[in-house]
């Protein structure tokens, strides 16, 4: 548990400053859509920004933009880029032999970043999902599937920092990290199992009840690099189908994948 109240403030400059850089041109109305913060909040946190050199207000209408200083809050992490270069020509395989769309997600302490997805491209499901978008762990297959396997130590940090987030945090989905019980279950069940489905709740929310995913870890012995998924229409793909003609295939593309990132880890 952090030792101090977390500086308000600042929570909501980096949330506003995350809104604008997903965006890329941002309006105070749609910051206050996706964050709910106050527009006076958001007016005086983004003149903030822009005075500190890391947004720009268009001088010909009301938007704003990130600017290049924004790439210096992401010099030092850098494991995105190299895992999905890896990635990128083993997703394009992967697309048009199953024809639903994948993402490949790493774990970044209270999040699975993606760093290569197939949506957005052709296929029945191609609503877009940019690379660089924060899933929630617990509700969400390559969450989900990336924690049962992980190493314990890191699992259990993970479930610590989920668990000390408060309960109203918009979108953090981590009221399952404060039930140990039922959490240790579902997360005993997915290594059962050997994939993990996303959460019926999160669904709902996310892709009005239309769209579910199943994931499995991208491991190498007790390595697990990331974890790769496949979304799928509900009225088009049960889980009994997906099981039995999609798992394989999935499972074998997690398998090469970890292979690739073994040699590029160790510098082969």
């Amino acid at each position: 548990m952090p030792s101090f109240k977390p500086v308000i403030a600042l929570a909501r400059g980096l949330e506003i400053l995350r809104v604008v850089n997903e965006e890329g041109v941002a309006t105070v109305r749609g910051i206050h859509r996706e964050t709910g913060l106050d527009k006076a909040t958001i007016v005086r946190m983004l003149e903030t920004l822009e005075h500190e050199g890391y947004v720009m207000r268009d001088p010909h209408q009301p938007v704003y933009v990130p600017t290049g200083r924004t790439l210096q809050l992401s010099q030092g992490f850098d494991r995105h880029l190299w895992i999905g270069a890896v990635a990128e020509p083993i997703l394009g395989a992967f697309r048009p032999r199953i024809g639903w769309p994948s993402d490949v997600g790493i774990c970044d302490g209270d999040a699975m970043v993606v760093v290569r997805t197939t949506r957005g491209r052709q296929g029945p499901l191609s609503f877009n999902r940019k690379t660089g978008f924060r899933a929630p762990v617990l509700v969400t297959s390559l969450g989900r599937a990336y924690l049962a396997f992980c190493p314990a130590d890191e699992r259990t940090a993970i479930i610590a920092r989920l668990a000390a987030q408060p309960g109203s945090q918009p979108d953090s989905w981590a009221e399952l990290a404060r039930q140990p019980r039922k959490l240790a279950a579902l997360l005993d069940e997915v290594r059962q199992r050997g994939f993990a489905v996303m959460d019926p709740a999160y669904g709902d929310a996310e892709y009005g009840g239309m769209v579910w995913a199943f994931g499995v870890p991208v491991r190498a012995g007790d390595t697990v690099f990331a974890a790769i998924n496949i979304m799928m229409l509900k009225t088009a793909v049960s889980l009994d189908d997906a099981r039995e003609n999609l798992l394989a295939p999935l499972q074998e593309t997690a398998d090469r994948l970890a292979a690739a990132l073994s040699l590029k880890a160790s510098g082969v």
